[in-house]
């Protein structure tokens, strides 16, 4: 152990440890849990996991239906919270508004939390029916449109260390099984300087997205627009495309990003 994590160590309050950790135990997966369920997989008394449960209830951070605990509203505050307080999604947002409003479809802008992209902002025109995909929605990196920009910076060697399986999971016959051609993918993205698909991760939605970058270059973000077709017409898609990547480059200014923009 550094000496910095032994410095850290000391000042761990080990009540607000288990606590954290028992609200992570929650998930898409595990969304309703009982004390049990959670003394066993923290490893702790069940008296112990009670007076938490109780505390976290207390502050609205778990709710309790019979014996089942979920996840409470408090919970929810602070991810918005945190959201809102990013730059990226300050900056983002009236930018995607603007898009939405031109193009008339949804308008996403997603970041990379190791092999998931997670969406950080988003604008519904209302002429479009509502999507499953929300703020805080978790979609896997390799298997999406707005995953590939988002992995754009990474070698060949730094896919193999994210994705070290021999076979990746599939989610539609468009999803790439091996890592070298998600790079081959990535690699005709980038060239491009924007990645389109036509029902990529699902048959009846299409996508075109561009990367975000910051100050120093790396790519920070996707932005991206959702069309409910299985197939753009051919001249629809110049437009669309040209306004997607100008909205992803005037976000990249927006930032920082003083690079050369790919054509």
């Amino acid at each position: 152990m550094s000496d910095k994590a032994e410095g850290l160590e000391r000042y761990v309050v080990p009540g607000l440890e288990r606590g954290l950790k028992l609200l992570l135990e929650f998930n898409r997966h595990s969304t309703a849990l009982t004390a049990p369920d959670l003394a066993k997989r923290l490893e702790l008394p069940r008296t112990t996991v009670f007076r938490l449960l109780a505390t976290l209830e207390s502050m609205g951070f778990v709710t309790r239906q019979g014996n089942e605990y979920r996840l409470g509203m408090s919970v929810l505050r602070l991810g918005f919270e945190y959201l809102a307080s990013l730059e990226l999604t300050e900056l983002g947002q009236p930018v995607l508004n603007r898009l939405s409003q031109d193009i008339g479809y949804s308008c996403n802008l997603v970041v990379r939390d190791e092999r998931s992209i997670v969406y950080v902002a988003k604008v519904t025109p209302p002429s479009i029916l509502a999507s499953s995909v929300t703020v805080g929605t978790r979609l896997p990196a390799h298997a999406t449109v707005l995953g590939r920009i988002l992995l754009e910076d990474l070698t060949l060697a730094e896919l193999h260390n994210l994705y070290p399986e021999a076979e990746l999971s599939g989610y539609s016959a468009s999803t790439p099984r091996k890592v070298e051609d998600l790079h081959a993918m990535i690699v005709e993205d980038l060239k491009r300087g924007y990645a389109l698909s036509e029902g990529f991760y699902e048959s009846s939605i299409s996508t075109i997205a561009a990367p975000v970058r910051d100050g120093t270059g790396k790519v920070v973000a996707a932005l991206g627009a959702t069309i409910p077709s299985d197939h753009i017409a051919d001249d629809q898609l110049p437009p669309l495309v040209d306004k997607v990547r100008a909205s992803a480059e005037e976000l990249s200014r927006l930032l920082g990003y003083r690079g050369r923009i790919a054509q």
